[in-house]
């Protein structure tokens, strides 16, 4: 025991001097570590690759070597010669024919509009937009084939009621209105608005009916009076026709009748 503390005291005292170095020393020999590796591509990441690699096309064969290829005509079928003759009534016996864009209107509000201007003689149509633009460009109503884009409706009626149109469109906001052809009229949205202002066929009749009573009445009231009364009138009449009153020599004289001449 005590040789062993002896031998303990002594290698620790050798250990712990800064100038001691050990007899031997290890030295390895060999390739350094390579602690970087490249991972190998996901199999997702090959496909990939593969798929949309760059593939230059074929060269064709050169331009004329090959014979063209003869263009096929479709021929219209029943169902469409059919449509186009609905169609070609449709403009031909309604004056007012107006185009509306349908944006996701659902059955139910459909079938309410159609309930509302029917109120007012105004019909719905569905035509498919290939019937109409077979129809339009030999038709003369040519120029609103440009309305025809998206899914549209046709709302016609025997008499121009552009006014009770645009009143019963203004409770489906889905509807909306592209133009329309009024007694052979193209009219834009704002151009239909313009001419729902104007006043009906009746009313200006008989605003030209009174105008016509007016001045036959005051003719009649006239021709009634007094013959002498009437000459005077028709002589300063004449005076006012004559060069000497159209130079202004005659200026100063007043008309007896001025008023009731005219």
């Amino acid at each position: 025991m005590t040789l062993f503390n002896m031998a303990a005291t002594l290698c620790g005292k050798l250990f712990t001097s800064p100038a001691w170095l050990p007899l031997t020393q290890s030295v390895r020999h060999g390739s350094k570590a390579v602690t970087r590796h490249r991972k190998p591509m996901h199999i997702l990441k090959q496909k990939l690759l593969a798929v949309t690699k760059y593939m230059p096309p074929k060269p064709g064969p050169p331009v004329g070597s090959l014979a063209p290829r003869p263009k096929r005509i479709e021929e219209e079928s029943g169902l469409m010669r059919i449509l186009k003759r609905d169609l070609e009534e449709v403009f031909r016996d309604n004056k007012m024919v107006a185009v509306a864009q349908n944006s996701s209107s659902s059955a139910e509000d459909m079938l309410l509009l159609k309930h509302r201007l029917k109120k007012h003689d105004i019909r719905v149509r569905f035509f498919p937009n290939q019937v109409t633009r077979a129809f339009l460009p030999g038709s003369p109503y040519r120029n609103m084939a440009p309305l025809f884009t998206g899914p549209t409706i046709l709302l016609v009626s025997k008499e121009p009621k552009a006014k009770q149109m645009l009143v019963t469109l203004r409770g489906s906001p889905q509807i909306a209105l592209l133009g329309a052809c009024i007694d052979n009229a193209l009219l834009s949205r704002q151009g239909i608005l313009e001419y729902s202002k104007l006043p009906t066929m009746t009313t200006v009749q008989g605003e030209l009916v009174s105008s016509l009573t007016l001045m036959t009445s005051r003719t009649v009231s006239l021709l009634q009076r007094h013959p002498a009364h009437l000459s005077a009138l028709l002589q300063q009449y004449a005076k006012q026709l004559s060069p000497e009153e159209a130079t202004g020599d005659g200026a100063k004289e007043a008309p007896s009748q001025p008023t009731e001449a005219a």
